[in-house]
């Protein structure tokens, strides 16, 4: 897979480098937001791991710039130990976070789990509940034959619940699911992504998709 490094730092950039080239990914690195943008468009890289403390231009707002064009994963890097930033960098449409300072294992760890759940056709091929459709090859969501541009992770929980949509689903299955079992993701985090899909779906008429069963989970909604 082609991973697209973005810091200012070029000892971390040869860092992250190494360690995602021992695992098999081609890499290209970039050290500001411009370069960002200019690698993403021309190089169509498969993830992107963005620092937030970008001079100039940073992090959020490469992200943001990103978005606009582009749903390629995003993993974000934070020096800051803030949730709040982490809230808002999930918001934007980041996939996930690593907090500085990593191990290299785990950043390669995090970037294995996006890209799997990222990667490749899922049966069945298409998922549909009321006016909602999932193409699972495409990766393509739609309310009414109406495209909604979904980050993967927002996809992914999407699915999950569609492939199951009457059954109650934890907070704890939904996070091992998407992030893995051991992984460290909050609910807070979680509530991002959902908050996210809701408000999405809702601009499209279906404020009803995802329903919460107060103590117990979610599950998917009519969505008629």
């Amino acid at each position: 897979m082609k991973i697209l490094i973005v810091d200012d730092d070029p000892r971390l950039r040869d860092l992250v480098r190494l360690a995602l080239d021992r695992a098999g990914h081609s890499v290209i690195t970039a050290a500001d937001g411009s370069q960002a943008l200019t690698h993403a468009m021309r190089d169509a890289p498969d993830l992107i791991v963005l620092d937030v403390g970008l001079p100039e231009m940073d992090g959020f707002e490469t992200c943001r710039r990103i978005r606009a064009r582009s749903d390629v994963p995003i993993l974000f890097l934070t020096a800051r130990d803030d949730e709040i930033d982490r809230i808002v960098g999930l918001e934007l449409g980041a996939d996930d976070y690593v907090t500085k300072p990593f191990s290299p294992r785990e950043l390669v760890a995090r970037v294995a789990a996006i890209l799997k759940r990222t990667a490749g056709p899922v049966t069945p091929a298409r998922l549909e509940n009321g006016r909602l459709s999932l193409e699972m090859s495409a990766r393509t969501c739609r309310v009414d034959g109406q495209e909604v541009a979904l980050t993967a992770t927002e996809f992914g929980l999407l699915a999950r619940l569609m492939r199951d949509p009457a059954r109650l689903h934890s907070r704890a299955e939904l996070v091992a699911d998407i992030w893995g079992a051991r992984s460290s993701i909050s609910d807070r985090t979680l509530d991002s992504h959902l908050r996210n899909l809701r408000r999405k779906l809702g601009d499209m008429g279906c404020p009803d998709a995802i329903e919460t069963v107060h103590g117990q989970g979610m599950r998917m909604g009519p969505c008629g």
